[in-house]
Formats: C-alpha cells, sequence, structure tokens
C-alpha cells in the first residue's frame, strides 16, 4: 500500500519547468508526497511547515538552504500575502530552486487580488487512493474512447475501500475504531485550525453542526434552503459556508448538465465527501465511492493532461436522471448511472443515451461479477470499471 502515488512522477517531472501547487484534503498524503521527492528525484531538499513557528520565521526570511534544490512549502497559503511573496521568491530564486506548495486548501482561488501568479505554476488536486491506484494501473485514458477496464479483482479491495474510504491512515489500519477516531480528530482540526487560520467565522459551532448534516444529504440534491430553514440560518451564510467547506476539500458538489436538447433543471447540485467512508447509508456510500473516483478521472485529465474535463449529473424537468456525465470540452463522453444489484438496463440511462448521443454509457453494479452489453449499455461491476480509471 505505501506505494509511490500517482501524482509522484507527473509533479517532478513538472517542477522542472515552474512551480508547482498541490491542495487536497487534510491527511490526503501531500505531505508524504512531498517528502517522497527528496532522494528519489531531487538531491536534497528543505520543508517549511507554515504551522510551525520557527520554520515560519525562516520562510519570512528567506533562509533557504544553500544546498537544497526544492523548496516545499506546506500550508503557506494561511499567510495572507503568500501570493506575491511567492511570486517574488520564485522570480528571484528560480534558476537555483524548485518550488513546491501544498496546502489543505484550493490554493488555485486563493490567488485573487493582488499579481497574478499565473503562468508561473501548475496545479494538481490530490486524492484519497482509488481502486485503480491501489492496483497501481497505468493512465492510458483517452477522451471520447471507451474506459479501459480493469482485471477480475477477488482481493475485496472494494469492499476494504468503501468502508474505510481512501485516506491512508484509515485504509490502512482497517479498523473500525482507528477509523472513528480518526474522522473525530480530522473534522476537530479542520475547523479548529485549517478554516479558523484563513476564514473569519462567528458561529463556528454551528458551522460545523453543518457539515454533521452533509453525509445524510449525499446523492441527494442539495437545497439550501432547507439548510437555512433547520440550522436558521440566512440564505447567504448558509451558502457562504458550503463553499468554504468546499474550498477545504469536505464535500464537493456536481452540477446537472444543461447544455442539453431537452429542458434540464437549472439549480440545485448534488453534494458528495471527499470521504466517503462518512457516508452510512450503503447505497449512497457506493454512489459517492464512484463519483468520487470519475471526479479523479477529471481532475487527472484537466490537472496532468489540460483537458476541459468535467463531471455532471443528468436530470430534466420530468425527474428522469442519471447518476453521472463525464464531458470533454462540455461535450458528453460517458455517463455512469450506479446500482447496488440490479442487472435491468436503467430506462433513463438508455433515454438519456439516445437524447444526447452519449458515446459510452455504463451501469455500475456493486454486487457480482458481471460485464455484458445490453442495447449498447455496459452493464459491469464496479471493481471492473473503477480499477480502470486513475
Amino acid at each position: 500500500m505505501l506505494k509511490e502515488r500517482y501524482l509522484t512522477v507527473p509533479i517532478a517531472e513538472d517542477l522542472q519547468q515552474k512551480m508547482v501547487f498541490v491542495g487536497g484534503p487534510r491527511q490526503v498524503g501531500k505531505t508524504t508526497l512531498a517528502r517522497a521527492l527528496i532522494g528519489a528525484r531531487f538531491k536534497k531538499a528543505a520543508y517549511f511547515n507554515w504551522d510551525n513557528k520557527q520554520e515560519r520565521q525562516r520562510v519570512m526570511a528567506s533562509e533557504w538552504p544553500g544546498s537544497a534544490d526544492l523548496i516545499i512549502l506546506d500550508e503557506i497559503h494561511k499567510f495572507k500575502g503568500w501570493k506575491q511573496f511567492i511570486k517574488g521568491e520564485y522570480d528571484a530564486h528560480k534558476e537555483r530552486y524548485r518550488f513546491l506548495i501544498t496546502g489543505s486548501a484550493r490554493l488555485d482561488i486563493y490567488r485573487k487580488g493582488g499579481d497574478s501568479l499565473q503562468g508561473r505554476y501548475h496545479h494538481y488536486r490530490l486524492h484519497p487512493f482509488s481502486l485503480g491506484e491501489m492496483a497501481n494501473r497505468k493512465h492510458e485514458i483517452e477522451p471520447f474512447k471507451e474506459l479501459p477496464i480493469g482485471p477480475d479483482l477477488k482481493n475485496g479491495n472494494l469492499e476494504v475501500l468503501e468502508r474505510y474510504g481512501g485516506f491512508p491512515e484509515p485504509l490502512l489500519s482497517q479498523n473500525e475504531r482507528t477509523l472513528r477516531r480518526w474522522h473525530n480528530e480530522r473534522n476537530e482540526r479542520l475547523f479548529r485550525e485549517d478554516i479558523r487560520d484563513v476564514e473569519i467565522i462567528r458561529d463556528l459551532g454551528k458551522m460545523q453542526v453543518l457539515s454533521d448534516m452533509l453525509p445524510s444529504r449525499v446523492g441527494a440534491l442539495l437545497s439550501v434552503n432547507a439548510l437555512r430553514e433547520d440550522l436558521d440560518l440566512s440564505h447567504r451564510a448558509a451558502s457562504h459556508w458550503l463553499d468554504i467547506l468546499e474550498a477545504f476539500y469536505y464535500p464537493f458538489r456536481i452540477y446537472p448538465y444543461a447544455r442539453t436538447p431537452f429542458r434540464a433543471i437549472k439549480k440545485e447540485p448534488k453534494l458528495y465527501l471527499w470521504d466517503w467512508s462518512e457516508v452510512h447509508n450503503e447505497a449512497a456510500r457506493f454512489e459517492n465511492l464512484v463519483g468520487s473516483h470519475l471526479l479523479k478521472l477529471v481532475h487527472w485529465l484537466h490537472d496532468r493532461e489540460g483537458h476541459k474535463a468535467s463531471l455532471y449529473f443528468l436530470r430534466d424537468t420530468s425527474k428522469r436522471e442519471v447518476d453521472f456525465l463525464v464531458t470533454i470540452d462540455e461535450k458528453p463522453w460517458f455517463a455512469v448511472e450506479v446500482k447496488t444489484q440490479d442487472e435491468m438496463v436503467s430506462s433513463n440511462l438508455r433515454y438519456f443515451r439516445e437524447k444526447l448521443k452519449i458515446p459510452f454509457s455504463y451501469q455500475v453494479l456493486k454486487k457480482g461479477n458481471i460485464d455484458k452489453l445490453s442495447d449498447g449499455i455496459r452493464i459491469i461491476s464496479g471493481d471492473k470499471l473503477l480499477s480502470g480509471l486513475v
């Protein structure tokens, strides 16, 4: 399990040309990935964590070790003026040092105002372990071609991944007590350290209650108004808090595909969690797991390959719905409907496939060992489809 992460080689390559920013949820393995570059890819690196007072002082004094060739700055986005600082250091020292910036917030949105860093960095989003990464699959995936199907796995990795999530610590332990304690400690630190350090929230406790409500909303249309009423908040506050939680990689939202020849709903997104192991409902948890794998694929295609890849769901005013749609340049590539064990082809999937002329459609089953084609729709077990992805 403790293998080279899927982004290690791409990051090492990109560092030869520009700075690299790596964002991702707390404890997803960003620091471990960064440290793995030391020795293996670079002769010597200097690691600085903004949360450490002594290291913070050395950063602000630009005390870079003369023997280092890689500078790693962790959580520096908590410094209000970090964009200008990094820009200055990079422009002054880019011939001598490589700069790797990591953080548990969306580093790409914290560059508003001031001089832009545009053109000076590549940005990656590090995801939890997926079935393909656990199987050490190579990423030979091309837009508008059929997805590569993984081998018939009988190692139980899908069940382990679904139960314990893809974050390294609980996944490696595979222990229920460790998982519960890890959830508690991670979420506490998310609010008391990460969010508090960069956002002004008057009622952090109520915001935490909001986050506690989200696992039960996974897979359903998300009504901000319903959350607002439950918590006695203004619509603006509830919406703002959701944006903050998403910026810190707690939930992610996907939106209905609107470029359609039929009447599609325009507003409400569906919500999922980066850590699907927090979802108690079995069907919703499996749907979340599949959605997370597809988001990882979309981010890989965007961050590494430069494709304008997006993840949506399909729903029209007649309430016909398909769980996921992946597009390239806003053009449908493939659709995925998630089922626990129903092998009967989804009528909604068939309808949207024909209506939008979707090249490939998959009905993914949690249980069973199946891979067959029916009415142009591939009915396939989750381990076969997901192990072929990133």
